[in-house]
């Protein structure tokens, strides 16, 4: 007999995504830049209502020293990272930045986002208790990026 399959992990929320996704590119179809996607994700997402932030500052650090800092495209609900990818062939290291910005910050979940030809989301998951290392919370998104 099948073992029930656990829930996942911010599982509603990211179904939310992943809905809004589809419903903005039903609409605006391919071949529109990032930021325009992104703009239409936000309004569709706070439409739902999700709190958004958009281009997000994090600080990547080497060895316990800050290295530089890195965008992140998009946060919903201070829980699931967001990165959109709008190309018309999806890089294959695109899910790899997605989980170097789950390792560098507090979030466990990731989405990737593609609004290609046809529309896809890969879920990336990097347990906080398989990090090797702690990191900084993010404790205020409204400074470090623009928070809806």
């Amino acid at each position: 007999m099948p073992r029930p399959s656990a829930p996942l992990v911010e599982g509603e929320l990211t179904s939310s995504i992943i809905g809004s996704m589809y419903d903005v590119h039903r609409e605006l179809g391919f071949g529109f830049r990032e930021s325009l996607y992104a703009t239409a994700l936000e309004r569709d997402l706070i439409a739902k209502g999700h709190r958004v932030t958009r281009e997000i500052a994090v600080t990547v650090f080497f060895r316990g020293e800050p290295l530089g800092r890195q965008m992140l495209d998009m946060v919903v609900d201070d829980r699931v990272v967001v990165e959109i990818k709008s190309t018309k062939i999806l890089h294959p290291a695109a899910s790899s930045q997605l989980f170097g910005y789950l390792a560098a910050t507090k979030y466990e979940v990731g989405l990737l986002l593609h609004f290609g030809q046809e529309a896809k989301a890969h879920r990336v998951l990097f347990e906080n208790r398989f990090k090797r290392t702690k990191r900084p919370d993010i404790t205020d998104l409204s400074i470090q990026g623009r928070s809806v």
